[in-house]
């Protein structure tokens, strides 16, 4: 049997949930060989606020398995807080300390000592009063890895969304609508899901702009001029790319259950019916860069940071998304090359 994939994971906003995540992650079996990145004193205290054990094993040399740690042990990378840390209550004197959690993280991926990188969530503001300009996690790790454009794709059981754009005010969405992207956005899409989550020939449903697709350009051309246009271009290709599809109509269920990823045009055009799908057990991963990375599917929590109350299913669920995304990307890496008309795009 082949190893157990090697995982890193960031511990995030260090006065937010995600060390109460860790923390509850040393509770259980793990889902995969899972080494943390965190000041261990930041570990301890949460451990000790929300009264739980923890177990700190230093280092981050492979070991045969999850299973060589049991509740509450903890492989752990070690590395400090810039300020002290307190539960709900973030420091702007703390943001080289989660950008460095990242780049160690994204470095050691790049150099192939983990097969997938999980983040707990950060906070964007704090970085940002810390004069440093981020926008989130997806494009800084685009930057450290250096990719072009990243795609995030979140999904959960039964619906997967990929955006075309992210973290932009909705005023600056449609001048970033442009046919270069969507067809990159695309391409990533035909490339990544067969080598990272086993979709061989992926269903993609592309979601318009405007209300009703843009009504035959009578609510607005993005979708005549712009999207409609790039995805005849890959339908001549033999892709099965659909749309531009309503919004408001694309997620029903008939609708979801053929589709194997849905393509929106903006940050909260998809993710409210996910988050109402499938809220706490959704994953964010990011396409398009050389590393696998997961994310949990929701953000710092800070009023339950401390409090015992933050769950880490997601964390969990993003874990096993990573493990499941690094096993595939080696079968796929490791099959027989096809050759001839059944090789597929």
């Amino acid at each position: 049997m082949p190893p157990e994939p090697r995982i890193i994971l960031t511990s995030g906003e260090p006065a937010g949930i995600g060390p109460d995540l860790i923390v509850g992650l040393a509770q259980l079996a793990q889902p995969a060989d899972v080494t943390v990145i965190a000041d261990p004193d930041l570990l301890r205290e949460r451990a000790r606020q929300l009264s739980l054990p923890l177990k700190l094993v230093h280092g981050d040399r492979p070991g045969s398995g999850a299973a060589k740690l049991k509740p509450p042990m903890l492989r752990l990378l070690p590395l400090r807080l810039n300020a002290p840390a307190r539960a709900g209550r973030p420091d702007p004197a703390n943001a080289p300390y989660v950008l460095k959690m990242l780049e160690l993280a994204a470095r050691r991926c790049l150099r192939g000592d983990y097969a997938a990188l999980v983040t707990a969530p950060v906070q964007k503001s704090m970085i940002n009063e810390a004069g440093i300009a981020f926008s989130g996690h997806t494009e800084y790790l685009a930057g450290q890895c250096g990719s072009g454009l990243p795609v995030m794709l979140l999904s959960c059981p039964g619906l997967r969304v990929a955006l075309l754009t992210t973290h932009l005010p909705l005023r600056a969405v449609p001048a970033a609508i442009t046919p270069e992207r969507l067809r990159s956005v695309l391409d990533t899409l035909l490339r990544e899901l067969p080598l990272r989550l086993g979709i061989d020939r992926p269903v993609i449903g592309v979601c318009g702009l405007n209300p009703h697709a843009g009504e035959d350009g009578h609510l607005g051309r993005e979708e005549r001029d712009i999207i409609t246009p790039a995805l005849q271009r890959f339908r001549a290709e033999g892709h099965a790319v659909r749309g531009p599809l309503p919004a408001d109509t694309a997620f029903l269920p008939e609708s979801r259950w053929a589709t194997d990823v849905y393509v929106c045009m903006y940050h909260d055009q998809g993710l409210p019916v996910l988050k109402a799908l499938g809220f706490g057990a959704g994953v964010n991963s990011t396409l398009g860069l050389p590393i696998i990375r997961t994310s949990v599917d929701h953000g710092t929590a800070l009023t339950l940071a401390g409090t015992g109350k933050a769950e880490c299913g997601s964390l969990i669920a993003a874990l096993e998304a990573a493990a499941s995304m690094a096993r595939q990307q080696r079968r796929f890496l490791n099959a027989p090359v096809k050759n001839g008309p059944d090789a597929g795009p």
